[in-house]
């Protein structure tokens, strides 16, 4: 007998066990950095970085990758600092691939005072421009860039036409949306960039913050004023790497993932 009891409690013990543990709600299990869910993977998303090794990525001047600037630790891609000068050092990284007609999503970091940025559609074989459209004997490598910029602090971010240099912008095209939700300081945000022929999508923290159009008048205006003016063929672009950029800020770069979509007819 006693031993029937004994069973029937750790039995019952058992049972309320299992029922407390089936009622705690379900914890989602954070995706490891750099990797493709299922899902991802049958939607055709691929990485672009391993999260390890610098494979398909190589100097935007080069075909080396830079042996300076660009460090990897914890699965993050950092380019340090170094004084806030455009590509001084060991300047901007490009994926080895040319892409056209896309959707590209980043998680990106900044810090204090950063500028730093994601660029697509970039064809590192033109000259860096300066400010007014000259050409200039060092800089960034030319494409079209989603901004990224501490807006309070960098005084980048007062200057161009109408915000379009502060974060999640065109670059001295197009201004992002003012209500835009940037996480803190210290806090990874999600950079979404789609590209379709001649319109693109810049999406931040799943929000979309700027759409345009490269056939529309307001997009020939703000081209007239960029400082990009000078390359003609800049607004027909539809293919080329992908950048990320050193600015001399301290930025963090991981998840770097790419969806090919089928091309407009």
């Amino acid at each position: 007998m006693i031993q029937n009891r004994r069973a029937v409690l750790v039995l019952s013990a058992l049972v309320c066990l299992a029922a407390g543990t089936n009622d705690r709600p379900n914890t989602p299990v954070a995706p490891q950095p750099n990797t493709l869910s299922a899902q991802e993977k049958q939607d055709g998303w691929v990485l672009l970085w391993d999260g390890k090794t610098t494979t398909g990525w190589r100097s935007a001047f080069g075909e080396e990758f830079p042996e300076k600037s660009w460090r990897i630790t914890n699965g993050e891609f950092t380019v340090l600092s170094s004084g806030d000068a455009e590509s001084s050092a060991g300047g901007d990284i490009i994926t080895r691939a040319r892409f056209s007609d896309f959707e590209l999503m980043v998680d990106f970091k900044i810090t204090t005072n950063c500028n730093s940025g994601i660029k697509y559609l970039v064809h590192p074989d033109n000259s860096p421009v300066t400010g007014t459209g000259a050409k200039a004997a060092s800089g960034s490598a030319i494409g079209y860039e989603f901004q990224i910029l501490d807006d309070e602090r960098h005084p980048d971010a007062k200057l161009g036409r109408n915000g379009n240099r502060r974060l999640g912008s065109l670059y001295d095209l197009m201004p992002a949306s003012s209500d835009k939700k940037v996480n803190p300081i210290g806090e990874w945000n999600t950079a979404h960039i789609i590209v379709h022929g001649n319109r693109a999508e810049h999406w931040l923290n799943g929000e979309k913050i700027l759409e345009y159009d490269r056939t529309t008048p307001e997009f020939k205006q703000a081209f007239a004023h960029s400082k990009f003016k000078k390359i003609p063929d800049f607004p027909i672009w539809n293919e080329g790497h992908i950048l990320l950029q050193e600015h001399g800020s301290t930025a963090y770069f991981r998840n770097i993932k790419i969806r090919l979509l089928m091309a407009e007819k």
